[in-house]
């Protein structure tokens, strides 16, 4: 069983990254520990009520809940992306730890696998 880190770092809609990064996570649960990290930009998946079919794209945030269905519990975000955007004190749609950079950086290096969407 391999350590594979997923860095989610793209916004949300826009594009297929945050789909995929989420497809991925959860196709590889099964065989790996996954742990995914929301870091830039990323970090706005993180938040409740948004309103993709307003721009014609997909609504596939709420299938971030299925982490936690695929034992994939070690989910973190980055506090300075979130302080950044001015974002920090917002609910979060889903279970995370907010970390430092320096933790992120720390958390990366025990990882056998690094993969960045």
């Amino acid at each position: 069983m391999k350590k594979v880190a997923i860095i989610i770092s793209a916004p949300p809609h826009g594009n297929a990254k945050g789909r995929e990064a989420l497809d991925l996570a959860l196709a590889m649960s099964d065989i790996n520990q996954v742990s995914v990290f929301f870091i830039g930009d990323g970090v706005f998946h993180l938040l409740p009520d948004q309103k993709p079919q307003q721009i014609l794209m997909r609504d596939y945030i709420a299938t971030f809940n299925m982490l936690e269905l695929y034992d994939i519990d070690d989910v973190y975000v980055c506090e300075d992306s979130l302080k950044i955007r001015n974002i920090n004190k917002m609910t979060r749609n889903i279970p995370s730890k907010m970390i430092t950079p320096q933790a992120i950086a720390q958390l990366l290096t025990i990882q056998d696998v690094i993969l960045r969407l």
